[in-house]
């Protein structure tokens, strides 16, 4: 918290920075300013409730600090003693009437700052304050996405008790199982789908779970939902698939646990494109394009616009994976839309290497 070094602050914080109530009396009876404010506006109060110091919060506020002050965030210090996981610091705070609906600029509440932080007690303190538990942020996520987005199950747990919204969805429609499943956290996956959570919701791009968790490289997670029987090639608004975007991410863990479960490896987007010219293009993924073509997929399906996966290698200078097209049976001198043959595009991009292995493998020069 501290942008100056300890000594360049006032004495007063050096002191509740040294947890010296004494020194911190002796210093307010010299008339120190209990409410002065550092260049991020905060008070000496901020500091005690980020250090979780109850009693140095006590003796501030009996003399004359601000409770709810705001720094230049908007955090208050019932925001800052959440963050320290002080239980004693909330109750003092709180007890001296801090607001716990306190808003920062983000529009978090403590609620969603002890959700982000594992501070489940300083959460049971708060819970019973509120109106309600379902307060969206700016971005639109409550305290249960924060919880789920972190992975903590006690924390989603004690929510859910106290009534959260298990579908409550941000900005972008994503829920708390969203991010559990983009984030890997398989205890709380489960745990929201015991609770009713809806495994086949979908953002606003039309992401599942699955999508989420198979982009992101969260084997365990594309285990457990493919065991619940969710549907395996369930498109999104661009008609990807999980296995699109698990080649597009270059993640052959879950490539290989998708084809292993039956996705189709020939499904075309809007585009036309397959898992396979995504694995053809996409930076690391060489692997997938091997469990691709090792899983029949057809190495010579274009695209809308006439694009072969070896096109695709063209475009990207994707060396080593234009071999392996070519020696599945990829056509070396298939054109697009343009008539553009895969030498073409190697040479338009400058890929030597590919270039090379073009014409050695008897790419049409004349073309």
């Amino acid at each position: 918290m501290a942008v100056l070094k300890l000594t360049d602050q006032p004495p007063l914080v050096q002191a509740i920075f040294s947890g010296d109530p004494e020194e911190i009396r002796m210093l307010i009876h010299k008339t120190e300013d209990v409410n002065a404010l550092d260049s991020e506006k905060r008070t000496p109060l901020h500091v005690a409730a980020f250090l979780g110091d109850a009693e140095i919060i006590e003796i501030l506020i009996l003399s004359g600090a601000r409770v709810n002050a705001k720094d230049n965030m908007w955090l208050t210090p019932l925001h800052r003693a959440v963050a320290s996981r002080s239980e004693e610091a909330v109750q003092v705070l709180i007890k001296h009437s801090a607001d716990v609906n306190a808003r920062d600029k983000n529009w978090q509440t403590p609620l969603h700052v002890a959700a982000a932080n594992k501070a489940v007690k300083c959460a049971e303190v708060i819970i019973p304050l509120l109106s309600s538990v379902n307060v969206s942020d700016r971005g639109g996520r409550t305290a249960l996405h924060h919880a789920a987005l972190n992975g903590h199950v006690e924390m989603v747990n004690l929510l859910l008790a106290k009534g959260a919204n298990i579908n409550a969805f941000d900005k972008k429609d994503r829920r708390a199982l969203h991010w559990a499943a983009y984030m890997g956290h398989l205890d709380v996956v489960a745990l929201l789908i015991n609770h009713g959570a809806e495994v086949t919701c979908k953002d606003k791009k039309g992401y599942t779970p699955l999508h989420a968790a198979a982009s992101n490289g969260q084997i365990n997670v594309v285990k457990h939902l493919l065991n619940l029987g969710v549907e395996i090639d369930e498109i999104n608004v661009y008609g990807n698939t999980a296995l699109h975007l698990a080649c597009y991410n270059g993640q052959d863990a879950v490539v290989n646990e998708l084809t292993d479960y039956g996705a189709n490896v020939n499904q075309p987007n809007n585009s036309g494109f397959t898992p396979l010219h995504f694995a053809a293009a996409s930076t690391h993924g060489a692997l997938c394009l091997e469990l691709l073509v090792n899983n029949g997929a057809d190495v010579n399906i274009q695209s809308k616009d006439g694009k072969s996966p070896l096109h695709m290698t063209a475009v990207h200078g994707r060396f080593t994976r234009s071999q392996t097209l070519i020696q599945n049976g990829g056509e070396i001198d298939c054109v697009d839309k343009d008539g553009n043959t895969p030498l073409h595009v190697a040479a338009r991009y400058g890929h030597e290497l590919l270039i090379n292995t073009l014409i050695t493998s008897g790419a049409d020069t004349a073309k």
